[in-house]
């Protein structure tokens, strides 16, 4: 199929992958590692501390996927929960889909208004995918031609966008992470164009072929040196693709790689995700919440639609949903990091910014019942939540915006019941509200305005 013939299928089919998108995004959720590991290093330990603190962040997906507008790599993933374009085989969906590089241009590329949105919000880390699955790099990688610096946006002096999007965060004062994908189905020493490929895995046996697998592992060392060697301070290294372990025969030499990183960005926290161990040092339950509190550190990935990177016609959360979300998390001991995904020309949409918006607008009134929290025994009932300071002196209790949008003039919960003579204050006001006991039945009366908002509240127990 010529040149011309493949956009006339694209044009023609588009609206069809733009419905796929969403298919495709909830089709592949990483579960959860059942144990945690705490790592040995202080310097670790210390920095998982101060990220926790931080609650709230954002997963940025970009890359050539947003050309058209579909899912993030893995519709050229051959599996049974894939639907694709008929019109053209595998192997030419598989070209058509890699020459996206050659229209990934983002002339609006404005990473400084990627970090004011979200610091509009309420978000204190970031995460990037430097590359996704699809081998597609963000940076200008040394290893490969494959990448933003050498295909259509190779002429901008901003061709090396990794370095934009970090500094850009670094200087509004986030945490930095980086996504990194451990597949490569671009690399001819992952998916090897000798065989057919077969589902999400490396398409050759390794046994067979053990110094091709050298190649994989060194390559992948490699990429990983250079983002945390050539673009400033990394406080985590966010690893994707759990099924390359070495229990799956795909060993990538983790230990080396995570002495390597460390030894230019002492402290870094390493997420191997699902990948129990020394070197996922913290969980991340992917598209959901823990069902009770867990003690140790954990992040739901959650995005603001139902797709990771950007499409043309999303379906979005509200800001109330989103902040839910939220209180739910921190209540029970985790931080979340929301996916939104830039435009393929380099912004964040407006209806984005809305939402995100509305967000920021909520926690600069109770932000502090959630920023540098901890959890407490009882920690729900109903639709209020509970958080505590960190000396434990001062309870929060936050009420969840109500889901059907009733007003009600009062709230009640059991336990977490204030000291005695002591006022319940609402958050950002400071106003005191009325409140009773009957046991260890709390109710506390809401000023009218607030009978249908999520709010905070904060007092000392006895």
């Amino acid at each position: 199929m010529n040149t011309e013939m493949m956009k006339h299928v694209f044009l023609t089919l588009l609206p069809l992958w733009f419905q796929a998108a969403s298919i495709f995004a909830q089709g592949e959720v990483h579960q959860q590692s059942a144990t945690y590991e705490w790592p040995s290093d202080p310097l670790v330990v210390n920095n998982l501390h101060k990220w926790q603190d931080q609650k709230f962040g954002v997963l940025l997906h970009w890359g050539i996927y947003a050309v058209p507008g579909i899912v993030e790599s893995w519709s050229i993933c051959c599996e049974d929960w894939i639907k694709r374009d008929t019109t053209m085989t595998y192997e030419q969906y598989k070209q058509w889909y890699w020459n996206q590089a050659e229209l990934f241009r983002p002339t609006d590329f404005n990473p400084a208004q990627w970090a004011d949105v979200m610091q509009r919000a309420g978000m204190r880390y970031m995460i990037f995918t430097t590359k996704h699955h699809d081998g597609f790099c963000l940076f200008d990688s040394r290893y490969t031609d494959y990448s933003i610096a050498q295909h259509a946006f190779k002429d901008d002096p901003r061709r090396d966008a990794l370095k934009y999007v970090l500094d850009a965060f670094r200087d509004r004062g986030f945490g930095i992470g980086t996504y990194f994908s451990k597949p490569d189905w671009h690399s001819q020493y992952y998916w090897w164009d000798v065989f057919p490929t077969k589902g999400r895995n490396v398409n050759y046996p390794i046994d067979q072929y053990p110094w091709r697998w050298k190649q994989f592992q060194q390559f992948t060392y490699n990429q990983i040196e250079e983002i945390m060697s050539r673009y400033g301070k990394v406080d985590i290294l966010w690893l994707d693709g759990g099924w390359v372990r070495p229990t799956n025969g795909q060993d990538i030499q983790m230990p080396r790689i995570a002495e390597m990183a460390r030894r230019h960005q002492p402290g870094l926290i390493v997420v191997d995700r699902t990948v129990h161990g020394p070197y996922e040092n913290y969980q991340t339950p992917e598209r959901t919440v823990p069902e009770t509190q867990l003690n140790y550190p954990w992040e739901s990935c959650i995005p603001l639609s139902d797709d990771w990177g950007w499409v043309a016609r999303p379906r979005w959360k509200s800001s109330s949903q989103v902040l839910n979300t939220l209180i739910e998390i921190v209540a029970k001991g985790g931080n979340l990091v929301l996916g939104v995904g830039p435009t393929p020309q380099g912004l964040i949409e407006p209806a984005a910014v809305a939402r995100l918006d509305s967000i920021g607008s909520w926690l600069g009134t109770y932000g502090k019942a959630i920023y540098e929290t901890v959890t407490t025994p009882i920690y729900h009932d109903g639709d209020i939540w509970f958080t505590a300071s960190k000396d434990r002196k001062t309870i929060y209790a936050i009420r969840s915006f109500p889901t059907d949008g009733n007003k009600t003039p009062t709230l009640t919960w059991h336990g977490n019941v204030p000291k005695k003579g002591t006022a319940i204050r609402l958050l950002g006001s400071g106003r005191k509200l009325s409140w009773k006991t009957d046991g260890d039945m709390v109710t506390v009366k809401l000023p009218e305005k607030l009978q249908a908002e999520g709010l905070a509240m904060e007092f000392t127990v006895k």
